[in-house]
Protein backbone atom coordinates (compact mmCIF):
# COMPACT_ATOMS: atom_id res chain seq x y z
CA UNK A 1 0.00 0.00 0.00
CA UNK A 2 1.33 3.41 -1.01
CA UNK A 3 1.62 5.75 1.99
CA UNK A 4 -0.19 9.07 1.99
CA UNK A 5 1.96 12.11 1.27
CA UNK A 6 1.32 15.28 3.28
CA UNK A 7 2.24 18.61 1.70
CA UNK A 8 1.55 22.33 1.87
CA UNK A 9 1.59 24.99 -0.84
CA UNK A 10 1.37 28.77 -0.79
CA UNK A 11 1.70 31.84 -3.00
CA UNK A 12 2.75 35.41 -2.33
CA UNK A 13 2.54 38.79 -4.05
CA UNK A 14 4.24 41.84 -2.57
CA UNK A 15 1.56 44.46 -3.23
CA UNK A 16 -0.97 42.14 -4.89
CA UNK A 17 -0.35 42.66 -7.71
CA UNK A 18 3.39 42.95 -7.35
CA UNK A 19 6.50 40.74 -7.24
CA UNK A 20 5.01 37.26 -6.84
CA UNK A 21 6.11 33.68 -6.25
CA UNK A 22 4.93 30.18 -5.39
CA UNK A 23 6.22 27.49 -3.02
CA UNK A 24 5.47 24.04 -1.68
CA UNK A 25 6.87 21.69 0.95
CA UNK A 26 6.44 17.90 0.77
CA UNK A 27 6.43 15.78 3.93
CA UNK A 28 6.14 12.09 4.66
CA UNK A 29 3.01 10.39 6.02
CA UNK A 30 3.88 11.57 9.53
CA UNK A 31 4.12 15.21 8.42
CA UNK A 32 7.92 15.40 8.64
CA UNK A 33 9.24 17.70 5.86
CA UNK A 34 11.34 16.01 3.19
CA UNK A 35 11.83 18.59 0.43
CA UNK A 36 10.68 22.04 -0.68
CA UNK A 37 10.66 24.22 -3.78
CA UNK A 38 9.90 27.85 -4.60
CA UNK A 39 9.89 29.90 -7.78
CA UNK A 40 9.38 33.52 -8.90
CA UNK A 41 6.48 34.74 -11.06
CA UNK A 42 7.53 38.30 -11.87
CA UNK A 43 4.71 40.84 -11.48
CA UNK A 44 1.51 38.97 -10.69
CA UNK A 45 -1.27 38.44 -8.14
CA UNK A 46 -1.54 36.43 -4.97
CA UNK A 47 -4.19 34.17 -6.55
CA UNK A 48 -1.86 33.31 -9.42
CA UNK A 49 0.85 32.50 -6.88
CA UNK A 50 -1.52 30.26 -4.90
CA UNK A 51 -2.77 28.39 -7.99
CA UNK A 52 0.74 28.00 -9.40
CA UNK A 53 1.92 26.57 -6.08
CA UNK A 54 -0.78 23.90 -6.23
CA UNK A 55 -0.02 23.13 -9.86
CA UNK A 56 3.70 22.76 -9.15
CA UNK A 57 3.02 20.56 -6.11
CA UNK A 58 0.72 18.23 -8.05
CA UNK A 59 3.27 17.98 -10.87
CA UNK A 60 6.08 17.19 -8.41
CA UNK A 61 4.35 14.38 -6.50
CA UNK A 62 3.58 10.77 -7.38
CA UNK A 63 0.03 10.57 -8.79
CA UNK A 64 -0.25 7.02 -7.43
CA UNK A 65 0.19 8.19 -3.82
CA UNK A 66 -2.75 9.64 -1.86
CA UNK A 67 -2.00 13.31 -1.24
CA UNK A 68 -3.11 15.66 1.54
CA UNK A 69 -2.68 19.29 0.52
CA UNK A 70 -2.64 21.90 3.28
CA UNK A 71 -3.27 25.45 2.11
CA UNK A 72 -4.43 28.76 3.52
CA UNK A 73 -6.20 29.94 0.34
CA UNK A 74 -9.93 29.26 0.28
CA UNK A 75 -9.94 30.57 -3.31
CA UNK A 76 -7.54 27.85 -4.46
CA UNK A 77 -9.32 25.14 -2.49
CA UNK A 78 -12.74 26.10 -3.81
CA UNK A 79 -11.52 26.60 -7.38
CA UNK A 80 -10.11 23.05 -7.40
CA UNK A 81 -13.12 21.46 -5.73
CA UNK A 82 -16.36 23.41 -5.35
CA UNK A 83 -16.43 25.67 -8.43
CA UNK A 84 -14.60 23.60 -11.05
CA UNK A 85 -17.52 21.36 -12.04
CA UNK A 86 -19.88 24.30 -12.64
CA UNK A 87 -17.26 26.26 -14.56
CA UNK A 88 -16.67 23.35 -16.93
CA UNK A 89 -20.40 22.81 -17.38
CA UNK A 90 -20.89 26.52 -18.16
CA UNK A 91 -18.12 26.66 -20.75
CA UNK A 92 -15.66 28.27 -18.34
CA UNK A 93 -18.00 31.09 -17.44
CA UNK A 94 -18.92 32.16 -13.93
CA UNK A 95 -22.50 32.22 -12.65
CA UNK A 96 -22.55 35.89 -13.70
CA UNK A 97 -21.59 34.91 -17.24
CA UNK A 98 -18.06 36.32 -17.03
CA UNK A 99 -14.91 34.42 -18.12
CA UNK A 100 -13.30 32.46 -15.29
CA UNK A 101 -10.17 34.23 -14.03
CA UNK A 102 -6.89 32.29 -14.25
CA UNK A 103 -8.61 29.71 -16.48
CA UNK A 104 -5.45 28.17 -17.94
CA UNK A 105 -3.93 27.55 -14.52
CA UNK A 106 -7.14 26.00 -13.22
CA UNK A 107 -7.42 23.78 -16.30
CA UNK A 108 -3.89 22.50 -15.74
CA UNK A 109 -4.73 21.78 -12.10
CA UNK A 110 -7.88 19.95 -13.22
CA UNK A 111 -5.81 17.75 -15.54
CA UNK A 112 -3.29 17.00 -12.79
CA UNK A 113 -6.09 16.03 -10.39
CA UNK A 114 -7.60 13.55 -12.83
CA UNK A 115 -7.71 10.07 -11.30
CA UNK A 116 -5.82 11.09 -8.15
CA UNK A 117 -6.70 10.74 -4.48
CA UNK A 118 -6.21 14.32 -3.25
CA UNK A 119 -7.61 15.79 -0.04
CA UNK A 120 -7.55 19.55 0.55
CA UNK A 121 -7.19 20.78 4.14
CA UNK A 122 -7.65 24.47 4.87
CA UNK A 123 -5.28 25.82 7.55
CA UNK A 124 -5.42 29.45 8.76
CA UNK A 125 -2.28 31.42 7.97
CA UNK A 126 0.06 33.16 10.40
CA UNK A 127 -1.23 31.59 13.58
CA UNK A 128 0.58 30.98 16.84
CA UNK A 129 0.97 27.19 16.98
CA UNK A 130 -0.32 27.06 13.38
CA UNK A 131 0.40 24.41 10.79
CA UNK A 132 4.23 24.12 10.49
CA UNK A 133 4.18 22.97 6.85
CA UNK A 134 2.05 25.93 5.84
CA UNK A 135 4.43 28.25 7.70
CA UNK A 136 7.42 26.88 5.76
CA UNK A 137 5.61 27.20 2.41
CA UNK A 138 4.55 30.74 3.27
CA UNK A 139 8.10 31.75 4.16
CA UNK A 140 9.55 30.16 1.01
CA UNK A 141 6.98 31.90 -1.22
CA UNK A 142 7.54 35.24 0.50
CA UNK A 143 11.32 34.97 0.12
CA UNK A 144 11.04 34.04 -3.56
CA UNK A 145 8.65 36.92 -4.20
CA UNK A 146 11.09 39.32 -2.59
CA UNK A 147 14.24 38.03 -4.32
CA UNK A 148 12.61 36.81 -7.55
CA UNK A 149 14.96 33.83 -7.42
CA UNK A 150 14.11 30.12 -7.46
CA UNK A 151 15.09 28.07 -4.42
CA UNK A 152 14.64 24.60 -3.03
CA UNK A 153 16.19 21.90 -0.93
CA UNK A 154 15.62 19.23 1.66
CA UNK A 155 14.76 19.05 5.35
CA UNK A 156 18.32 20.15 6.13
CA UNK A 157 17.79 23.65 4.75
CA UNK A 158 14.11 24.46 5.19
CA UNK A 159 13.18 28.16 5.28
CA UNK A 160 12.65 29.23 8.88
CA UNK A 161 9.26 30.95 9.30
CA UNK A 162 8.94 34.23 11.14
CA UNK A 163 7.35 33.99 14.58
CA UNK A 164 3.58 34.21 14.13
CA UNK A 165 1.44 36.94 15.63
CA UNK A 166 -1.89 36.07 17.20
CA UNK A 167 -3.45 39.42 16.28
CA UNK A 168 -3.12 40.10 12.55
CA UNK A 169 -3.36 37.39 9.88
CA UNK A 170 -2.33 38.23 6.30
CA UNK A 171 -4.83 40.47 4.53
CA UNK A 172 -7.39 38.73 2.37
CA UNK A 173 -7.19 35.45 4.26
CA UNK A 174 -9.74 34.03 6.67
CA UNK A 175 -7.98 33.27 9.94
CA UNK A 176 -9.05 33.08 13.55
CA UNK A 177 -6.93 34.67 16.23
CA UNK A 178 -5.37 32.40 18.80
CA UNK A 179 -6.53 33.02 22.35
CA UNK A 180 -3.85 30.90 23.95
CA UNK A 181 -1.27 32.72 26.03
CA UNK A 182 0.93 29.72 26.75
CA UNK A 183 4.43 29.60 25.26
CA UNK A 184 5.44 27.11 22.55
CA UNK A 185 8.44 26.15 20.46
CA UNK A 186 7.54 28.83 17.92
CA UNK A 187 6.94 31.66 20.38
CA UNK A 188 9.21 34.68 20.04
CA UNK A 189 11.36 35.73 22.98
CA UNK A 190 13.26 38.90 23.75
CA UNK A 191 16.71 38.31 25.23
CA UNK A 192 18.49 40.98 27.17
CA UNK A 193 20.32 42.17 24.05
CA UNK A 194 17.02 43.07 22.35
CA UNK A 195 17.22 40.64 19.40
CA UNK A 196 14.23 38.38 18.92
CA UNK A 197 14.93 34.68 19.30
CA UNK A 198 12.85 31.57 18.86
CA UNK A 199 13.20 27.81 19.07
CA UNK A 200 13.91 26.29 15.67
CA UNK A 201 11.08 24.14 14.40
CA UNK A 202 13.48 22.34 12.06
CA UNK A 203 17.20 21.78 11.79
CA UNK A 204 19.08 24.26 9.63
CA UNK A 205 22.42 25.91 8.91
CA UNK A 206 23.63 29.24 10.26
CA UNK A 207 25.39 31.70 7.90
CA UNK A 208 28.56 30.78 9.82
CA UNK A 209 28.18 27.36 8.09
CA UNK A 210 27.63 25.52 11.37
CA UNK A 211 24.32 23.68 11.76
CA UNK A 212 21.69 24.11 14.44
CA UNK A 213 19.25 21.43 15.59
CA UNK A 214 15.48 21.41 15.95
CA UNK A 215 14.66 23.12 19.26
CA UNK A 216 17.88 25.15 19.39
CA UNK A 217 17.55 28.87 20.09
CA UNK A 218 18.02 30.88 16.90
CA UNK A 219 17.78 34.53 15.87
CA UNK A 220 18.07 36.68 12.76
CA UNK A 221 21.61 36.53 11.39
CA UNK A 222 21.77 38.92 8.46
CA UNK A 223 18.85 37.95 6.17
CA UNK A 224 18.74 34.37 7.46
CA UNK A 225 18.51 32.58 10.82
CA UNK A 226 21.26 31.14 12.96
CA UNK A 227 23.10 31.12 16.26
CA UNK A 228 22.48 34.18 18.49
CA UNK A 229 26.21 34.57 19.01
CA UNK A 230 26.68 35.01 15.25
CA UNK A 231 24.21 37.89 14.95
CA UNK A 232 26.75 40.57 15.75
CA UNK A 233 29.09 39.48 12.98
CA UNK A 234 26.34 39.93 10.38
CA UNK A 235 24.73 43.08 11.75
Amino acid sequence: MVERVIAACDGAAKGNPGPAAWAYVVADSAGVPQRWQAGPLGHSTNNVGELTALQELLAATDPAAPLEVRLDSTYTRDAATKWLVAWKRNGWKTAAGKPVANRELIQRIDALLEGRDVTFVYVPAHQVNGDPLNAVADKAASDAARTQEAAGGTAADLPVPEAASSSSPRGGRSASSSSSSSSSSSSAKKPSGGSRTLAARYAGTCPCARPYAKGDTITKVGTSWGHPQCAGAHA
